[in-house]
């Protein structure tokens, strides 16, 4: 009776570890919506893994290297992370049929703590070797629970890693296409180049693809964000650049087109702008924007003259460059703390000269 009253707070401990794994697995796999609550495993997990993994990137001074680095993250961390599911629920229900005395049949007499681990370990992965049985109502009652949550957690893991992948796919077909479009990586002034006066009208149709790429990139990175951490293939190339790449084309023609011609310009703005504060709210990020500034003066007057050329002047260049400056700074904060927080550089807005923040990573 005295053991059995001492081992009780192991018990609940053990039942609480158990509760707690098996929800937060169900927010990361199952539930299709973002998770507003603030203390999860998973959140936890990512968020000391991370900043571990990006210091020692930081140290790395080759560039190709440190991005070659960097792309192992994503994908060895959910390896971690389902690693971490897994023991947790072992220990839980190792720890709880210890807590609770269950009888077992085994050459230990009595069984010691190891021998309820094993026996976890054998029933949540089905094994079923039998050196160890569990014996009476309640200890057979637990082994059927754990081997039942073993083998629904392993179909869970089978039939997630083809969502994410399928999701990382699609999101970087698009990013590749962007390429021969905008550079890479891209900017606004081959944007505006490659399209030309005469191609400028498919800008819209560009826009209207881009509208629904986003769309699809917030719906899939707010139910699952580890995406985020996952890198594109090629070199100068990841989702949150393409993604600042839209914003900053949708505002300057937002700011300089004053014509119906804007409209698609304005949904797809608006779409772009909610994906990235969505995204900086699921990873807690203050918004803040880039230090030193990202267009300078000569690049705004460069874009400006590139719109006259292409068939829509810009009337009046410094209230266009107000109303730029205005767009850029609801969304340009959001960008500059998501890039601080995955180490992604924000792509310059011209080509003739680097962004800082890609300065900063060529160092």
């Amino acid at each position: 009776m005295t053991i059995a009253v001492a081992r009780f707070p192991v018990a609940f401990i053990a039942v609480a570890l158990i509760g707690t794994v098996l929800w937060d697995a169900f927010e990361a796999i199952v539930l299709p919506r973002r998770v507003t609550r603030r203390w999860r495993l998973a959140r936890l997990f990512y968020r000391l893994s991370w900043s571990l993994w990006a210091a020692v990137a930081r140290r790395i001074g080759s560039r190709a290297r440190r991005e070659s680095f960097l792309g192992v993250f994503g994908p060895l961390s959910l390896l971690f992370l389902l690693a971490l599911w897994a023991a947790s629920l072992v220990l839980g229900f190792g720890a709880l049929q210890w807590s609770l005395g269950t009888t077992l049949h085994t050459l230990d007499a009595p069984p010691s703590f190891g021998t309820y681990l094993y026996l976890s370990g054998t029933t949540f992965f089905t094994l079923g070797l039998g050196d160890v049985a569990p014996r009476g109502p309640l200890a057979r009652s637990l082994t059927v629970v754990e081997s039942g949550v073993g083998f629904g957690f392993l179909a869970l893991v089978i039939g997630y890693f083809p969502v994410l992948y399928n999701a990382f796919s699609r999101r970087e077909v698009s990013i590749t296409l962007l390429d021969p479009r905008a550079g890479s990586p891209p900017t606004v002034d081959e944007l505006l180049l490659r399209h030309g006066r005469e191609r400028l009208h498919h800008l819209d149709r560009f826009l209207h693809e881009w509208e629904k790429w986003t769309a699809e990139l917030m719906e899939s990175h707010l139910s699952y964000p580890v995406l985020a951490y996952f890198r594109s293939q090629h070199a100068h190339q990841s989702w949150l650049a393409a993604l600042t790449t839209v914003l900053d084309s949708c505002a300057l023609l937002m700011a300089c087109v004053r014509d119906e011609s804007s409209w698609e310009a304005r949904v797809t703005f608006a779409m772009a702008r909610h994906a990235v504060v969505d995204l900086a709210q699921v990873f807690r990020l203050e918004p803040r924007a880039p230090s030193p500034d990202r267009l300078s003066p000569a690049d705004a007057a460069r874009l400006f003259r590139l719109l006259g050329e292409a068939g829509r002047p810009v009337s009046d260049t410094a209230d266009a460059a107000q109303r730029l400056a205005d767009l850029r700074g609801t969304y340009e904060p959001y960008v500059n703390a998501l890039s601080e927080r995955l180490l992604m550089p924000l792509p310059a807005w011209t080509s003739t000269r680097a962004s800082p923040a890609r300065a900063h990573a060529d160092n």
